[in-house]
């Protein structure tokens, strides 16, 4: 007995008000039999299936039971198409698949155009330009190990270049900032940690399964973290890098300075991450204060200009 079969029965009693054994069998390609089997299958699981005899007769799902298609608004089933189809694009299986014709199936006819419209409006497409091609596969891999409640074995490069062999229990796939993320626990660590999808190499699944424990969600909002770590500086960029720029600080923190430059108060962290930040704007920004980064920028300038000329 077909899983996707009964799945897809179950979904067209919901669609149609009522569908004979025989239109079924040719609709599946098996027999009718296979058909009333089926049904007794369906019923068994708890949703009442009605079979009306005679001219006209056939399967149906109890109208009591069934949901009005009524009780989603136009709104409503456009934000959930669309959050669906958005999550489809990166994360593939046949939960997603299933939940998007479930949905679909809510839709009356009279009403279908107006949703579509609605939920084309807003497009989410979560794939990068570029990146590492890892990414999609390691997902589904991830996906599998999380439902399963099996082990994960992989190296992992930290921050620092540094790399080691993790074993961990997979809890939560996070996306954040355009960045995938695995939560889960670390055999090493001893802890929950957040590793990162990109540093990840030969990623496997162990045929071992454990027994889930408590989990404990990442922190994932560092707002007020942030806010009381950052300090603003003044850099003079170049019109070109207008738009990076906007990613970190919002337009009220720019001057113009002439035709093609701006002065902008742009919010730093004396560490690696931010400086390199401030190289990947290349010649078409200057830090102008406070002198001491300033100075460390030129520094670390002058160190690049050695590694060049030897």
């Amino acid at each position: 007995m077909k899983v996707d079969r009964l799945v897809s029965i179950i979904m067209i009693l919901l669609d149609k008000k009522r569908i004979g054994a025989q239109e079924l069998a040719d609709m599946f390609e098996v027999s009718p039999r296979t058909i009333y089997r089926d049904i007794d299958a369906i019923n068994m699981a708890g949703i009442p299936v009605c079979s009306i005899p005679g001219v006209g007769g056939g399967f149906e799902i109890m109208q009591n039971y069934k949901i009005d298609k009524k009780v989603f608004s136009t709104a409503e089933l456009s934000t959930i198409l669309m959050g669906i189809s958005s999550l489809s694009n990166m994360i593939r299986g046949d939960e997603l698949v299933n939940a998007l014709a479930k949905v679909k199936s809510f839709i009356p006819a009279d009403r279908a155009k107006d949703i579509e419209l609605k939920a084309n409006q807003i497009y989410i497409d979560l794939t990068p330009w570029l990146g590492n091609r890892n990414i999609q596969p390691y997902l589904d891999r991830i996906k599998t190990a999380i439902q399963e409640s099996k082990l994960l074995s992989y190296e992992y490069i930290n921050r620092h270049g540094n790399k080691t062999t993790r074993t961990a229990e997979p809890y939560q796939l996070v996306l954040k900032n355009s960045h995938w993320y695995m939560q889960g626990y670390c055999y090493k660590r001893n802890d929950f940690r957040l590793f990162k999808l990109s540093r990840m190499s030969n990623l496997q699944i162990v045929e071992k399964s454990f027994t889930p424990r408590d989990y404990q969600k990442p922190q994932l909002e560092f707002t007020d973290i942030l806010s009381t770590m950052q300090t603003r500086i003044k850099i003079r960029i170049h019109k070109s890098v207008m738009d990076r720029v906007l990613d970190y600080c919002n337009y009220e923190q720019f001057i113009p300075d002439g035709e093609e430059h701006y002065i902008v108060s742009f919010p730093f962290i004396e560490n690696e991450y931010y400086y390199n930040m401030l190289f990947s704007f290349g010649d078409k920004c200057e830090c102008l204060e406070p002198l001491h980064i300033r100075t460390e920028v030129k520094r670390r300038i002058h160190d690049i200009a050695i590694l060049y000329e030897n």
